[in-house]
């Protein structure tokens, strides 16, 4: 018998003892590990536990973000004009609404969160410029593609345009302006002095002989013609709405669904005094007024750089693009920095509503 080496597994019949010993170990060992199961991953302590940043929710839209309860911002709050410079956002969804009477129409609104189409729309100013401020106002844009598009192109982006709401499709034209920087308003017909020889189109136009709920109905269905726009106007060619506005119950009907849509309202008669219920302003001097031709288009350019001097801000009226107004115009406005005087869009020249005397 070897040394070290027990009787019983001495020899063949002990190692055969041996290995009927290891087979029946490793048959132990099998069963223990099947009822354990495979390996569990180890669990990390909080402590240990690497410190990664949570990913940042998906932006939720813009209906989420605040509940459909919230009211718009009060209209003091609701301010007109952008401080940033460069191309005019395309008609925003969120800006927009059925027309309670016929749905196929979109009317313009604030938003949810409080955006205005007065703020959203506007071309880009820089507030805290302390030049004096001049306006332009282009009105009749849509009825001559050639003088609208010339408009668009030869003028500074600080002149502000005036859609007439008798164009036929020009979503190319707005889209070019829109690029080029120039917010633009939408005109909306009103009865003027001299009707009805001066004719808006009464079957469009707001009358202040039609009940309050049929000028209504026809100001919703202007407003649905065209999107993007910042404001409306009275000016309407050489026609301002004079008599709609002597109406105090039509025309005050008019500026609270202006102010309520968060539009703003530039008046096309010359020297008002500030309106109630909108942010407004009027017009100081009518540019191309009979008789038309350099000189007087020179003067009347003038005495609009005068008043702004004067007084701190002025604005001027185009009533028809036409190529040798525009040309004018183009050449005034290369002369204002050596002024003293900067061009500045509509959205930079109103002022909030003025406050309203309550009847005794």
């Amino acid at each position: 018998m070897a040394a070290g080496v027990p009787e019983f597994l001495s020899g063949w019949r002990g190692l055969g003892r041996f290995w009927l010993i290891v087979l029946a170990a490793l048959g132990v060992v099998a069963v223990v590990l099947q009822s354990l199961g495979p390996p569990q991953p180890r669990q990390v302590a909080r402590s240990e536990a690497p410190a990664v940043a949570p990913e940042p929710a998906a932006a939720a839209p813009e209906a989420v973000k605040v509940p459909a309860a919230a009211a718009p911002a009060p209209l003091a709050e609701q301010l007109p004009g952008r401080d940033t410079p460069g191309a005019i956002t395309d008609p925003d969804p969120g800006l927009l609404e059925p027309d309670p009477s016929a749905r196929e129409r979109q009317l313009p609104r604030i938003s949810v969160d409080g955006r205005s189409p007065m703020h959203v729309y506007a071309a880009g100013f820089d507030p805290t410029t302390l030049r004096p401020r001049v306006g332009i106002m282009i009105a009749g844009i849509g009825l001559s593609e050639a003088e609208s598009m010339a408009a668009i192109r030869d003028l500074p982006a600080a002149a502000t345009l005036a859609v007439s709401p008798y164009s036929g499709d020009i979503d190319r034209m707005l889209a070019s302006a829109r690029l080029a920087g120039h917010e633009y308003l939408l005109s909306v017909p009103m009865e003027p002095q001299g009707y009805p020889i001066n004719d808006p189109d009464d079957r469009q136009a707001l009358m202040p002989s039609l009940p309050s709920e049929e000028n209504l109905g026809r100001l919703r269905r202007v407003l649905s013609r065209i999107g993007g726009y910042v404001g409306v106007t009275s000016a309407l060619g050489p026609m301002h709405g004079e008599r709609l506005a002597a109406d105090r119950e039509q025309f005050e009907a008019f500026l609270k669904e202006i102010a309520h849509r968060g539009l703003l309202f530039a008046d096309a008669r010359p020297g008002e005094t500030l309106l109630p219920l909108a942010w407004n302003r009027s017009v100081d001097v009518v540019i191309d007024d009979d008789p038309v031709n350099e000189a007087t288009l020179d003067a009347r350019l003038d005495a609009l750089s005068k008043l702004a001097r004067d007084r701190g801000s002025a604005l001027g009226l185009v009533s028809v693009p036409r190529p040798k107004t525009l040309e004018r115009v183009a050449a005034w406005s290369n002369t204002l920095m050596a002024k003293g005087l900067i061009l500045a869009p509509v959205s930079a020249l109103v002022q909030p509503p003025a406050k309203q005397e309550q009847d005794k």
